[in-house]
């Protein structure tokens, strides 16, 4: 509907929403997942430095342009001009795709933005930037929800990473800069005029980008927000207008309006919604991991046991990435690997784990991994499920093994690991981010990472937050 309908003045709204938010209107459940959103975030950001080669091309980039030296570069060091900061760190952020998962990857594109602003404006204290994490976290899920397009990344050829992180972004830099309401609009409009994302990003030579999503929103959500707080005006209804998101990118004339408006300030359906990653490859990945993780588990299933492997049905996105067989087999580099359901399988199913060695140059070439995913094909049934997002049990694939003994056994993955329906702990994460920052290019004391996951865990109480930054540069 139009902005005389359901959706009228629903930017307002949510620029309300984003400019007044306070601390104490978060539940203690939004602020537990906030710390575990930079704990996640700072560690496979630092993690990428070394372990993906165009991160050093960004960091490189960003470092020759110079300019003021406002915010730090995760990984190498160096500081630069707070948005080429964020370009540099929201790029190496979804460079080894470990990152988190619920209404786009919400913490790339809001994380880096918060903790480059503190830097440069000083004195943020640890409520403040978990404020303003949760804010713009808030406005992105609340945006994808409302789609309600089935696997409409796919259908309507989107990310949604920055494709809403523009706008989502742009909500967490606003609040960190304490624009009041009229900013906060024009600052919504500043980073809707700058939205894209197109997934052809994601086809044949242009992989190296699909990595650098939130490099690209959260640089122009910074830019959004510096131009509304100097007084640059921005586009209006955004959300509801005749040309706005869902009429223009999503094409769609009917989004969920509550779940972008409804109780705002009081609602925060991330938590509900939102998951952390346990094995470093695309989010479509999980649902075959946890089948082949489960049936070896069950059946005690070792590789030498394996005749074949048939990934059957799922979402589109399952198809995307399980064909064309030969390639998806034999992926070329790391990204290539971390989008492939036959070799993740095949890790999986060889390792009974998946780590970042595993899309290493060393990993992509185990002779193991690469005799099993042989052993693994994909199989269409029949038209995809109408079912919105991914997080359905119903649009999940079935994994079917069958031993050389001639036994055939197939299971659904009812949960993901990492989802809220199972959770992951703290120490998982805690032990992640100390696996993640091993790989740092500029070599991390191991006694300043202890004291940057403890302060992290005690974010809240912090009255300068660009500390933690400080231990890990």
């Amino acid at each position: 509907m139009d902005a005389a309908g359901a959706g009228k003045d629903a930017t307002r709204k949510l620029a309300r929403h984003a400019a007044t938010l306070t601390y104490g209107a978060l539940p203690p459940a939004a602020v537990e997942l906030t710390k575990q959103c930079v704990l996640d975030t700072l560690g496979v950001t630092i993690g990428a430095s070394s372990l993906s080669p165009e991160a050093k091309i960004v960091a490189d980039y960003v470092r020759d342009l110079g300019g003021k030296p406002e915010s730090t570069v995760l990984g190498f060091g160096g500081r630069a001009p707070a948005p080429w900061a964020v370009f540099a760190n929201g790029s190496l952020g979804h460079m080894l795709d470990y990152d988190d998962l619920g209404g786009g990857h919400v913490s790339i594109a809001t994380v880096p933005i918060a903790l480059a602003l503190a830097e440069k404006l000083g004195g943020v204290s640890g409520r403040d930037l978990i404020t303003a994490i949760a804010v713009g976290a808030d406005v992105m899920t609340r945006l994808s929800l409302a789609i309600r397009i089935p696997d409409w990344t796919m259908t309507e050829g989107w990310f949604a990473t920055q494709l809403l992180g523009f706008i989502g972004g742009a909500a967490t830099a606003g609040r960190l800069l304490g624009l009041d309401e009229d900013q906060m609009e024009n600052a919504l409009g500043i980073g809707f005029n700058q939205m894209s994302g197109s997934r052809q990003m994601a086809v044949g030579a242009a992989t190296h980008l699909r990595s650098m999503q939130a490099g690209f929103s959260g640089q122009g959500a910074v830019l959004a927000a510096e131009l509304a707080r100097r007084g640059i005006i921005g586009s209006k209804e955004i959300l509801e207008g005749r040309y706005g998101l869902f009429k223009t990118y999503v094409r769609t004339h009917s989004p969920d309006w509550d779940a972008i408006v409804g109780g705002l300030g009081t609602r925060f359906p991330l938590v509900d919604t939102h998951g952390f990653k346990i094995w470093p490859a695309c989010g479509y990945t999980r649902p075959t991991n946890a089948a082949v993780l489960q049936l070896r588990r069950e059946f005690n299933l070792q590789p030498q046991d394996v005749e074949s492997i048939t990934v059957v049905g799922g979402t589109r996105a399952t198809q995307l990435l399980s064909e064309p067989l030969d390639r998806k087999r034999r992926p070329r580099e790391s990204i290539d690997g971390k989008y492939s359901i036959p070799f993740t399988t095949a890790v999986m199913m060889v390792k009974g784990n998946v780590t970042l060695l595993d899309y290493t140059d060393q990993g992509l070439r185990d002779p193991a991994v690469l005799a099993m995913a042989d052993r693994v094909d994909y199989r269409p049934e029949g038209s995809f499920p109408a079912v919105v997002g991914g997080g359905s049990s119903v649009s999940r694939p079935t994994v079917e093994i069958r031993t050389k003994g001639g036994k055939l056994h197939a299971r659904k993955a009812e949960h993901l690991p990492g989802d809220p329906k199972q959770p992951v702990q703290r120490e998982f994460l805690e032990a992640k981010f100390r696996d993640c920052v091993s790989f740092s290019a500029k070599a991390i004391p191991g006694r300043n990472v202890e004291r940057a996951v403890g302060m992290i865990r005690e974010l809240e109480n912090a009255a300068d937050a660009t500390a933690i930054v400080r231990l890990l540069a």
